[in-house]
């Protein structure tokens, strides 16, 4: 293969390289200042872009010449890295790793909510700030403003490795990463050094928005998601070093770009209709994030916080059968009486707390936060449709097969668990989620094209009881309550199954490895199969919600399990209890789309962003102030021996 087109798509490859980088440099600086694992560094970069875009086209009314728009930019970006200290860092330090994490994640929620309720979903054409010039190499055009963002990225990659190596500032923020109680009896303030961490890692994000507007549009999802190579990048240099984060993000950005001229070559792999392969970089970074926890990283390296509390306690369930005779009456009730667009928010928050469910067993008992699972739903929904289209195999046999294969799957995505674990596991189920939804969802052949894949509705023995049977509830229109009910079912026997699954043996070994691996292991436990049980339950349970979520809608795609919304659910799980089958009840009617969504809409006007701009917030607060959740404050507040409470 002649090498000039592979080099000049390589040197292309440095803009998007470029970006990645600075991404990745924000990762580090957020985690070595207040040791906050960053995944809403891109989302900080798109608020930045978007305050660019709006002040340099007039959007507010008044437009300003291109130098005053950057420096109010950049402005704009202090301002915001400001808030996040303050409402973000601050309040957690001292709080386990994976609070920290989430919390980063309501305010990825918060904020994309506020950029699509302000400006919309579409694409903004943003006004560069570079120069458009292209440069002839090996007879290929390259933009000269791949180089300036290369460049650029480059000199404050080595201003910040010349700061924290040789300036007092640095070796403070070294000193008080190992030790905050050594450091501060030196006279080192850990919380005005994380404040200065954050200021910069904000004036790293404000640039990166900036520097964007030369290669690509502002919009609500490219930059936020462009976290996952970032944090790849970042993790090669161990979340630690500046030089090794920017040359892994440039190598990145280089290999999308190669990969970009592979997909036009006719030995490409294609999916089936003749367009190349969806989701080969998503799928390249996945692979390069795995080999990085493996080999270059291990795991994430800890900090010396002066306090680390432990994650919340995952109380024993109480009478459980007795509150399902006591709600389940109630929800069939109103699942005939209410109207139809009620019922349908019902329906879905019904589906959501399925979901939620199996991030109950896998974080709540196991202690390992999963963002794969609305991936894994989407496989066994992905199954359903696709058993049906090629071979006319219909529930309950293509559902069964659907839930199988999410679990294989899940079990899967379970193993680098029983290497890397915590925050690790967060990072690498991430990029698992980009990866799964870009390369399998959006693949015509084994996922679905724009227009959908078709889902027939269930029905056993002739008798229909999918959204579209024929009893209708009181106002006589869709979807049936028969589905509803269906749904009800199904979500009171996992709940009901998960509040055994907490009180059994099995249950008490997953809490003992969420406490702690090693006194497990030595108590007798085995770690490695518990991990595996556990991936394996909360994958089943996922697809069962997947298979749900596929009869509701009728025809999927990508789009319906999509990683964005994956994070949302981890949010709602969050504010109302993640330890808990109340707390994934709970979080099931406030999901986005659910009961509560759909009465705001209603009696307010509000849609479902107005919703998930609160959520940010109150994941945050709650992390603060009730981090068991509300639905454990609630249903166990009373006094109860100790035994029954699990840390």
């Amino acid at each position: 293969m002649v090498l000039s087109p592979i080099v000049a798509f390589a040197l292309i490859g440095l803009g998007s390289g470029g970006l990645i980088a600075g991404i990745g440099l924000g990762v580090v600086l957020s985690y070595r200042g207040g040791g906050v694992i960053n995944l809403s560094a891109g989302v900080l970069a798109m608020l930045s872009g978007f305050c660019y875009w709006a002040l340099d086209t007039g959007y507010f009314g008044i437009t300003f010449p291109t130098g005053w728009a950057i420096t109010l930019t950049i402005v704009f970006a202090l301002v915001v890295g400001v808030v996040f200290e303050f409402g973000v860092v601050r309040p957690l330090r001292g709080q386990p790793p994976l609070a920290k994490l989430t919390a980063t994640l309501g305010f990825f929620v918060s904020a994309q909510a506020a950029v699509v309720l302000g400006f919309g979903e579409e694409a903004r054409p943003q006004p560069p700030i570079l120069p458009s010039g292209i440069v002839s190499i090996l007879g290929y055009t390259v933009p000269v403003s791949s180089f300036w963002i290369a460049g650029i990225v480059l000199a404050v990659t080595l201003l910040f490795v010349g700061a924290f190596r040789w300036s007092r500032f640095g070796l403070g923020t070294r000193a008080a990463a190992e030790n905050e109680a050594y450091a501060t009896l030196y006279g080192l303030s850990p919380n005005g050094l994380s404040l200065a961490n954050t200021l910069l890692m904000s004036l790293a994000m404000g640039l990166v928005g900036l520097l964007g507007a030369s290669i690509a549009e502002v919009d609500s999802s490219t930059l936020p998601l462009m976290i996952v190579p970032a944090l790849a990048a970042a993790t090669f240099g161990s979340l630690n070093s500046f030089t090794v984060t920017y040359i892994a993000g440039m190598l990145i950005g280089m290999a999308e770009s190669v990969l970009i001229f592979f997909s036009s070559q006719s030995w490409f792999p294609t999916n089936g209709i003749g367009n190349p392969l969806p989701g080969v970089q998503e799928l390249m970074i996945f692979v390069v994030l795995v080999v990085a926890m493996f080999f270059r990283a291990g795991k994430i390296p800890g900090r010396g916080d002066i306090v680390e509390r432990r994650l919340p306690p995952a109380p024993r369930p109480r009478a459980p059968l007795k509150a399902a005779m006591k709600w389940v009456p109630l929800c069939a009730f109103l699942m005939w009486a209410l109207p139809f667009g009620f019922r349908e928010g019902l329906i879905t928050s019904l589906i959501a707390a399925v979901s939620l469910l199996s991030l109950v067993v896998i974080t709540g008992f196991v202690g390992q936060l999963s963002i794969v699972q609305l991936a894994l739903a989407g496989v066994a929904g992905f199954t359903v449709s696709h058993f049906f289209i090629n071979f006319g195999i219909g529930f309950p046999w293509a559902a069964i097969i659907g839930v199988l294969l999410a679990t294989v799957v899940g079990l899967i995505s379970g193993f680098p668990a029983l290497r890397v674990r915590g925050v690790s596991l967060v990072v690498l189920t991430l990029a698992a989620a980009v990866a799964i939804e870009n390369f399998g969802f959006t693949n015509s052949t084994w996922g679905a094209s724009v227009t959908g894949s078709l889902v027939p509705a269930p029905s056993l023995f002739g008798f229909n009881f999918g959204p579209n049977a024929s009893f209708h509830g009181i106002d006589g229109a869709e979807p049936s309550p028969l589905f509803g009910w269906f749904c009800l079912v199904v979500l009171t026997v996992i709940a009901l199954w998960v509040c055994n699954l907490r009180r059994s043996r099995l249950g008490q070994e997953m809490l003992a490895v969420r406490a702690n691996e090693r006194a497990a292991a030595a108590s007798g436990v085995n770690v490695r199969n518990v991990k595996l049980i556990g991936f394996a339950i909360a994958a089943a349970i996922a697809g069962v919600s997947g298979v749900l979520l596929a009869y509701s809608y009728g025809s999927i795609t990508a789009d319906s399990y999509d990683t964005l919304v994956a994070i949302s659910l981890i949010a709602f799980i969050y504010i109302c209890g993640i330890t808990t089958v109340p707390g994934a009840i709970q979080g099931g009617l406030i999901y986005t789309g659910g009961l509560l969504a759909y009465a705001i809409l209603d009696w307010f006007g509000l849609q479902g962003n107005w919703l998930n701009l609160l959520v940010g917030f109150l994941v945050i607060a709650s992390l603060v102030l009730r981090p068991e959740g509300g639905a454990t404050y609630l249903f166990y507040r009373s006094k109860r021996p100790a035994s029954e409470v699990t840390s």
